[in-house]
């Protein structure tokens, strides 16, 4: 027998009762732990659900919001906030993911060690801290004192600030996550550095990258405080992309805190549409992720 080495019968024999104590304890010390974890998520999910179902039917998607007093037979919805709160992240992801994405594959493949990547990232880092308040006035600076007026174009500017650093930093870190042979193998079929990053690299990090992006898209379809700055609001339809324009989240701001319950309880509503949305999302990325890699 070498050293170092155990005899047959030691690993043949069951554990101890103390051992199996102390094992199952911390076995259900974690569960029990996650479960303190996760129990405000769905207290907050049962709330969400228990007030915004009764009011949750086909009118929420397809009526504007009624004035305060109208009678219960006139419809009343937030067709409108819907529709703003799509089209401002989708201005915003169509900025924000591609260049997003070519940042953190520059940080990772292009400048990794390099004192303009140690720069770069530090910027990112301080950018994804920033409040989502300050990045509100930023933009408020930016277009809409330039502009002279709110507009769904600087709502989604402000969201796309938000949602850049990260899936920048994601990106990074995913790509970091794929093994050098991956690198090298391409290297030594001839391929070059451009196509062994974006034609083996990074589809090999294309889940990772999606779980980055989702978490950006969930961030910006939840922010109030940059829309107040830049896209303001509006009870009607959005007239153009540089008008006033509604979204779900300054529609939850304003009608939670407005003293009339039927806004109370449209608010509720608002807020489970908008957890839908995001699921959604969530499920058709995910769908299309595997599907791809398989």
């Amino acid at each position: 027998m070498t050293q170092g080495a155990f005899p047959e019968e030691d690993l043949q024999q069951p554990l101890s009762p103390w051992r199996h104590f102390f094992t199952n304890g911390l076995t259900g010390l974690a569960i029990a732990l996650s479960a303190i974890a996760i129990l405000p998520l769905f207290a907050i999910l049962f709330q969400i659900v228990k007030e915004g179902l009764p009011g949750f039917n086909w009118q929420v998607f397809t009526s504007l919001p009624a004035p305060v007093g109208s009678d219960p037979s006139v419809p009343n919805g937030f067709a409108n906030a819907i529709v703003g709160t799509l089209t401002m992240v989708g201005l915003a992801s169509l900025g924000s993911i591609p260049l997003g994405i070519l940042t953190g594959v520059f940080l990772s493949e292009f400048a990794r060690g390099s004192k303009i990547g140690g720069i770069l990232r530090f910027a990112i880092v301080v950018l994804s801290s920033t409040p989502s308040v300050i990045v509100g006035v930023f933009s408020f600076g930016v277009l809409v004192l330039t502009t002279k007026q709110f507009s769904a174009v600087a709502g989604a500017f402000a969201l796309g600030v938000i949602m850049l650093p990260i899936v920048a930093l994601t990106t990074e870190e995913s790509l970091k996550l794929i093994p050098m042979s991956y690198r090298l193998g391409s290297s030594a079929l001839g391929g070059s550095r451009f196509d062994t990053v974006f034609r083996i690299v990074l589809p090999a990090a294309i889940a990772p990258i999606m779980t980055g992006i989702l978490l950006a898209v969930a961030r910006a379809a939840g922010e109030t405080a940059p829309l107040m700055f830049t896209a303001l609001f509006s009870q009607f339809w959005q007239e153009s992309l540089w008008s006033p324009t509604p979204a779900l989240t300054v529609l939850i701001y304003n009608y939670a805190s407005s003293p009339f319950p039927e806004q109370n309880s449209l608010a509720w509503t608002a807020s489970l549409v908008l957890i839908i949305l995001v699921l959604i999302t969530s499920l058709l990325s995910r769908f299309v992720t595997r599907k791809r890699s398989n």
